[in-house]
């Protein structure tokens, strides 16, 4: 079977990876990888972590690219290399432009589509923008519905999906976490240098992790969600330390609202390694990354979820997250309760991991073949 994997960004390239893995470690699957470089520097740090070189790199990343110059970049250039390379199936991930640009590709080249973490939805097409329109659309024709858990198994079957397109695998991104986590384990030097390099934390203090980028939340909430990570570091001895994303629309407010804030520190994104140290080093975390949502409780970290709804009910459900939204002073209190309240602590960290065991990459593999 030829298999065209494509994607383009940091999150689909963590996701991504093991599948990539597992692909190439079976001989009935003769793979191509196609990456778009939405995301060029963050994606190039994921590629090197996995060792994966791709076999074909659009490049279309350009400075002050919007949705259109993706969308239509990544649809006519794919479209070109589908009919070079006569894939049986083009395999993408998720929600984002390249996903979905690549898989309508696909479709108007008459090749089947296999859509990894299918089936995630708010029901809300403003949130996230403009994610949720992307994986319902890349849902509405895949001939491959590759579910990481029974939630999305189900949106889909009530969305009237053939069922027999459908199948549960788990998570990918559970797959590529324990792999990062043992690579880390096995390298002494490796965990010296992340040691090092975050030897401005006190180990004497309970640490928070922010990450924050959704669009969505750009302007008056996320200068909310700042005057609250502001309050947590004045009403706590709590250190906090923010990889602040890249984009305008939050390093503004950022720089703001956190700068020289005592127990803040605001540094540049880390590279997926050190993000996973970050994880495992942290009490708890605040965040409104899908990817964060589902990683988090595999390690037995609390999530406070910045959004207004999530596609991931999944943690909610299982008491290891809580939705707060961009409200200042609910984030505040659930904060400073994790901080301060054991149980309150212990009755999230210790909830079930709901995304799977890591063995979804392996999953997928079979069901492509069987398929």
């Amino acid at each position: 079977m030829k298999v065209l994997t494509v994607f383009g960004t940091r999150p689909e390239a963590i996701k991504m990876a093991p599948v990539v893995k597992a692909l190439a470690s079976n001989d009935d699957i003769e793979q191509k990888v196609c990456v778009t470089a939405q995301h060029r520097e963050m994606l190039d740090q994921v590629l090197d972590v996995f060792d994966i070189q791709p076999d074909i790199d659009l490049n279309i990343m350009r400075r002050g690219q919007d949705l259109f110059d993706v969308t239509t970049r990544v649809l006519t250039l794919m479209g070109d290399v589908i009919r070079e390379h006569g894939p049986d199936v083009v395999l993408v991930h998720g929600d984002t432009t390249t996903a979905m640009s690549a898989a309508l590709a696909a479709f108007y080249c008459q090749t089947p589509v296999g859509h990894v973490e299918a089936g995630l939805r708010t029901c809300d097409l403003s949130r996230p923008w403009p994610e949720e329109m992307n994986r319902t659309v890349i849902d509405a024709f895949a001939h491959y519905l590759f579910a990481p858990t029974e939630r999305a198994r189900s949106a889909l079957l009530a969305e009237g999906r053939d069922e027999a397109k459908i199948s549960m695998t788990g998570n990918t991104v559970i797959d590529a976490l324990y792999w990062v986590r043992n690579k880390i384990d096995r390298d002494e030097g490796l965990k010296c240098a992340l040691a090092d390099r975050f030897s401005f934390l006190d180990d004497n203090k309970r640490l928070i992790l922010v990450t924050g980028h959704r669009r969505e939340s750009f302007g008056q909430p996320f200068e909310e969600i700042c005057l609250a990570i502001r309050d947590i570091a004045e009403n706590s001895n709590a250190e906090l330390v923010y990889p602040v994303h890249l984009n305008g629309n939050v390093q503004a407010p950022v720089r703001d609202i956190l700068s020289n804030v005592a127990g803040v520190h605001l540094i540049e994104p880390v590279a997926y390694i050190a993000m996973v140290h970050l994880m495992e080093r942290c009490d708890f975390i605040i965040t409104d990354s899908g990817g964060v949502q589902e990683e988090a409780p595999a390690f037995g970290k609390p999530i406070l979820v910045t959004r207004e709804v999530t596609e991931r009910q999944e943690a909610i459900d299982s008491g290891a997250a809580k939705l707060v939204g961009s409200n200042r002073g609910a984030i505040v209190a659930y904060a400073l309760e994790l901080l301060d309240n054991p149980q309150a602590y212990k009755s999230m960290a210790e909830a079930v991991s709901p995304f799977g065991d890591g063995l979804a990459s392996e999953r997928i593999a079979s069901e492509l073949l069987s398929g």
